[in-house]
This record gives C-alpha cells, structure tokens and sequence, in this order.
C-alpha cells in the first residue's frame, strides 16, 4: 500500500503553499520567524510529541502524529517567546474540515473522526445515505486528534474563519 500524496508537497508544485501550522501560542508568522532561534526546546518538550521540525528547522505542530493537549510545555520551554502565552490568549485559530476522501462521503460507515474529537465537535447528523460529518467550528480547538485518527487522511486543519461585525 502507498503513502498518501503529500498535501504540502502538492500545493508547492501547483504554486499554492499551505500555511505552516505553528505551534500553540505561536506570534503571527513573522513576528514568530524573527524570534524564534531554532533551538528545538519546544519540539523537545512536547508530551504528546506532535511538534516536529519544519522547513529551515522552525517548529510546526503535525497533528498526524497526535492530539494537542493543549499543556504549554512548548510555551514555558520556549526562551526567545516566539510561542507566548501572555501574548496569544488563545493557543490557535485552527479549525478543522473534512475533504472529498472521507469514507462516509463515499458510502462508507466511518466516524473515527467523531470518536476521537475530545470536544465533540464532530457530529453525523442523520440522512437516508450514509451521514458525513458536520464540524461545528465553533466547539473545535484544532487540537488535531481527528487528523490523527482518520484512517484516509480526510481531515485537515485550516486557520478558523472568523466573520468581521
């Protein structure tokens, strides 16, 4: 069986580039590439280990490796404050959606998605055909332990939508 096409890799080739997840508690992107010094300690202090070195060895969060716990190792380990808890009130803005690869979109019964959401945001509103998920944005941290748990790698984390009043 193969890997599944890299999303990131495929993005580039056709002249899109998916945003790097950062950490939690990260600053925006550049304020964030200006401070931080590379050093790992995040990466290194990560109990769920879902943090891994990106692209020029900035930190990213995969959340294919897991869920985020949401603790702040990353961000009590993180010296120059490139991850700031007293600057970020919130750890992200990410959200999560489902693509065109989700099984239940293609008649077949899954909702490991729904198991594994520790906020139950997922929800299978019930139809006459196989019922997809629904992600209430509202409720979902983008902690990334449906990524995780999806056996097709439907699910992807995308910065949160906000509406401007």
């Amino acid at each position: 069986m193969s890997a599944p096409p890299d999303s990131a890799r495929r993005a580039l080739l056709f002249g899109r580039r998916a945003p790097a997840l950062r950490p939690p508690w990260a600053l925006d992107e550049a304020d964030f590439l200006d401070a931080c010094t590379r050093c790992n300690a995040c990466v290194e202090h990560c109990p769920e280990h879902v943090l891994v070195r990106g692209a020029g060895g900035y930190a990213v969060f995969d959340p294919r490796m897991g869920e985020c716990t949401f603790c702040g190792e990353c961000a009590s380990a993180c010296e120059p404050h490139a991850l700031d808890r007293s600057v970020q009130r919130e750890p992200w803005h990410l959200s999560a959606s489902a693509g065109d690869a989700c099984l239940p979109r293609r008649g077949v019964v899954c909702s490991s998605c729904r198991d594994a959401c520790p906020e139950q945001a997922i929800a299978f509103p019930l139809t006459s055909r196989v019922p997809a998920p629904a992600i209430d944005a509202a409720r979902c941290t983008g902690c990334g332990a449906c990524v995780a748990a999806c056996p097709v790698d439907a699910l992807v984390l995308h910065p949160r939508v906000t509406e401007v009043a």
